[in-house]
């Protein structure tokens, strides 16, 4: 991850004031920073979306692509995650760091999505055990700035609730070979329900209190963090510690409660943006640096 270099005086000014419940940009231990969200920004894909979080900058894009499903899934499709870490966004990215960093995430939204109920799965089968869509979502890293992991699960949810996939036909001559047909309307398309894809909320202890959505600044003030995926029911689908410091079982309990209760107004927000940004349709302005 990202990391900057602060004086004593600087952390103890930090530690100290989330022990108030005040960070040193006037927000309460959990509270995220305004997030702007737009969605289909890159033309060539299925579906994309871009998340700017303080000055954390995610582009998200899926293609679905036609594939042959699993041996042990016959009957559905899947999704295959990439993570690629700009150099552009901190020098760290450089070289042999920003592939291992790219490797971690990827594994964690492997870990986040392999519960059965965030993605219908079945309904990307086409064919069962011959044609399935395979959606492949690129994560790339325009810019660092703290809560990498809560900013790309937010770009990914908002990609794939933006995601049109093709009809398709499967025709059956007299001799039995198959044939697979894509409808050429562009509105006439599958779209993913995304009620239970889940959100990341990273919760990082810093002092005997903990704070959501930390800046860079943060982190470096914090020895510890728990990252828990939660649905918009409030379940909680997946827990991972980080960091080298410990955690005591009961902040680790405070921090699930919190975390269960941050997440669910994360997606009522999130999904509030998305439905009122696809009410405007086609004559929604794009703006950002991709419109």
């Amino acid at each position: 991850m990202a990391s900057v270099v602060l004086s004593e005086a600087e952390k103890f000014y930090i530690v100290h004031g989330v022990q108030e419940d005040l960070r040193v940009d006037g927000r309460g231990c959990e509270d995220y920073r305004c997030a702007e969200v737009e969605t289909d920004v890159v033309s060539n894909t299925s579906g994309s979306a871009r998340v700017k979080l303080g000055h954390t900058d995610i582009l998200v894009g899926v293609k679905a692509e036609m594939g042959t499903p699993k041996l042990e899934k016959p009957d559905e499709g899947y999704l295959e995650f990439f993570v690629d870490c700009s150099a552009n966004a901190t020098p760290e990215f450089e070289g042999r760091g920003g592939e291992e960093l790219g490797t971690e995430i990827a594994n964690t939204l492997y870990r986040v999505f392999s519960s059965e109920s965030s993605v219908d799965l079945k309904s990307l089968c086409i064919n069962p055990r011959e044609h399935c869509w395979v959606l492949y979502v690129d994560v790339l890293l325009l810019e660092c700035g703290g809560n990498l992991l809560d900013a790309i699960s937010i770009a990914v949810k908002a990609a794939l609730f933006n995601t049109r996939i093709p009809k398709v036909r499967v025709l059956e001559d007299e001799e039995g070979s198959k044939e697979i047909e894509l409808s050429d309307d562009p509105y006439d398309c599958i779209r993913l329900n995304v009620d239970d894809v889940p959100c990341i909320v990273t919760l990082s202890k810093i002092g005997y209190r903990h704070v959501v959505d930390a800046t860079l600044q943060e982190e470096a003030c914090s020895l510890a963090s728990l990252l828990i995926s939660v649905t918009s029911k409030g379940a909680l689908t997946s827990m991972k510690k980080v960091g080298k410091g410990s955690l005591d079982p009961e902040s680790i309990f405070e921090m699930m409660e919190t975390g269960k209760r941050v997440g669910k107004s994360l997606h009522i927000a999130l999904q509030k943006i998305l439905d009122e940004e696809e009410s405007l349709g086609t004559s929604r302005q794009k703006v950002g640096f991709l419109g």
